[in-house]
Parts: structure tokens; sequence; C-alpha cells
């Protein structure tokens, strides 16, 4: 019963997603009823897709690392992405959207790949240093990327990237979200593993699940969506770290029940702050990503204020 309506809200808020904008969609005379389609529903769409497979993104990270404060903008994923997708600018001006996602992807999980690597080799005495090195890590990649923008003169496409808006989604460019679907559906079908790979390499290993091999899925599929999403949309911080943790407190760490929660407050987050960009200052508009960070960046801190509290008791 929860479920169910939580499923109908969500189906609430994503009308006003469609009826909220400055065109009127009854205006017959004025074409305004076209932008309903040609613009309203595919921006509502990546909206669901963008915000659900974000937040399944960074609640696989947090299993394969035990960690609940890691994400990919928070350990260098996205900055990675970025990178990726800056190259491929500035390398193959001309390439498709589909080669820029493979880019973006390749990069992203070898970046990922690096953390881990790191992770592996240096004993973290708290679990709020992990956060903090892999956000001094992606501001190190992020440099990078600036620096490259500037001798090659790309930096609007950083300051494209960086401000991670669904203002220009419309018919013919949201489809690639699609590939989030599928990575969505499979990482349902496997959920069990990253469940017990989340208990740690020895006792994973104890029960015959090949710890190596479901780490590299997961970081693999933590990529794809990362890569898609970073290439359509843009940089959409925090969503991986608020939605777990929100989750997780209100219905404990199975990853098999939480998934239908996850991908709908997933959509929940994204969708309000975009309506929040859209409304604040109309008929112009707040990138999603600026909302998104102050609101991920105030529960990060509530999240370490937190964590913190027990140490001094």
């Amino acid at each position: 019963m929860p479920l169910t309506i939580a499923i109908i809200a969500t189906l609430g808020l994503l009308v006003v997603s469609v009826l909220t904008g400055v065109a009127d969609l009854g205006d017959t005379e004025g074409r305004g009823h076209e932008f309903l389609w040609i613009t309203r529903i595919p921006r509502t769409v990546a909206l669901v897709l963008a915000g659900a497979s974000m937040a399944m993104a960074g609640l696989v990270m947090q299993l394969m690392t035990q960690n609940r404060f890691v994400e990919p903008s928070t350990v260098g994923t996205t900055e990675w992405a970025g990178l990726g997708l800056l190259l491929t600018y500035a390398v193959w001006p001309g390439a498709g959207v589909m080669t820029k996602m493979v880019v973006a992807i390749v990069f992203a999980f070898i970046g990922t790949m690096i953390f881990f690597a790191f992770l592996r080799r240096v004993t973290l005495k708290s679990s709020l240093i992990v956060p903090i090195v892999g956000i001094m890590f992606g501001a190190v990649i992020g440099a990078v990327s600036t620096f490259i923008a500037m001798q090659l003169n790309l930096l609007q496409v950083i300051g494209a990237w960086f401000q991670g808006r669904f203002g220009g989604i419309e018919v013919g460019r949201y489809e690639p979200l699609w590939i989030v679907l599928a990575v969505a559906i499979l990482i349902v079908i496997i959920a069990d593993r990253f469940t017990v790979a989340g208990l740690g390499k020895e006792v994973a290993t104890n029960v015959g699940l090949n710890y190596e091999r479901v780490v590299l899925l997961g970081v693999g599929l933590v990529s794809i969506v990362t890569g898609v999403v970073t290439v359509v949309i843009g940089n959409l911080p925090f969503i991986g770290l608020i939605v777990p943790n929100i989750v997780s407190m209100v219905r404990g760490d199975n990853l098999r029940t939480n998934i239908p929660w996850v991908f709908l407050a997933g959509i929940w987050i994204v969708t309000v702050c975009d309506l929040i960009g859209r409304v604040v200052i109309m008929p112009f508009e707040v990138p999603v990503s600026l909302v998104l960070g102050v609101v991920g960046a105030a529960v990060f801190i509530l999240m370490l204020v937190n964590q913190r509290k027990p140490n001094h008791a």
C-alpha cells in the first residue's frame, strides 16, 4: 500500500512537471500545445530516467565501497566523465552523441577504478575521509579539465557540462537516456549479488561469489549511467548521496526491497529541484545542478555532523 501511494504521488508530481512552464499548452493558435510533445514530455521522461538512475548509481557505489558518503560526484566519477567529454570535443569536434558517450563512459570507468585501487592500498581510519579524498581527487581532475579547456578555447564546453540542466531537452536529444533504463533493469536482476558484495570481500568469497567480477560489473554500470547522464544532461551532484541514505534510514539496507523506493525518491528530488529552478525566476531558469548542489551540500553536512556525534559521546 505505501508503495502504491508513492507511485500515485510520483505520477502527480510528473503531471505538475509537464504542466509547468512559460508556454501555454492550451494556446492552439500559437501552437503552444506542440510544446507538450516537443519539450514537456521529453523533459519529464528525462527527469525520471536521470533521477532514478543516478540515485541507483549512488546506492551501488555505496555498497561496493561500504561507505555511505560515496557517490559519483564525491569520488571523481563525474569529473572523469567530463574530462572524457572535453577531450572528445578537442580531438574530434564533429563526433556524434554516441561517440561522446562511449568516451565519457570509458573515462568514468578508469577514474572510478583508480579511486577503488587507492581505497584498497590505503587504510583510512574514518569513513569521513573517503568522500573528502574523493572530492579532492575530483577537484584535481576538474582543474586539469579547466586548464585543457583554457588552452583549447573550450571553456564553454566545461560551462555547459558543469551546469546540468533539463532546459535543452527535447525530442531528438533525450533518447540516449533510455540506455540507463536497461542498466537499471540489470541492477534489479542482480541486486542480490551487490547486496552480498556489500558485506565485504571475505564474506562474499565464502558464499561462492566472485567478488572482483561483481565489483567490476558494478563500476561498469555506474560508469555507463554517469557517462550517459553527463553527455545528455550534465553534472547532477549529490543525488546518489542523498537518496540511498534517506531510504536506508527509513527502510534499512536490503537492496532488493529498497530499489523501488530509491528509484522513486531519485525522481522526486530531481523533479522538485527542477521545478524550483523553473519557477524561482520565471520565465528564466536556474540550472538544476545549482539547486541540487545547495540541497545536496546541506544534506551532506548534516550527515557529517550526525556521523561525528557518537564519537564525542
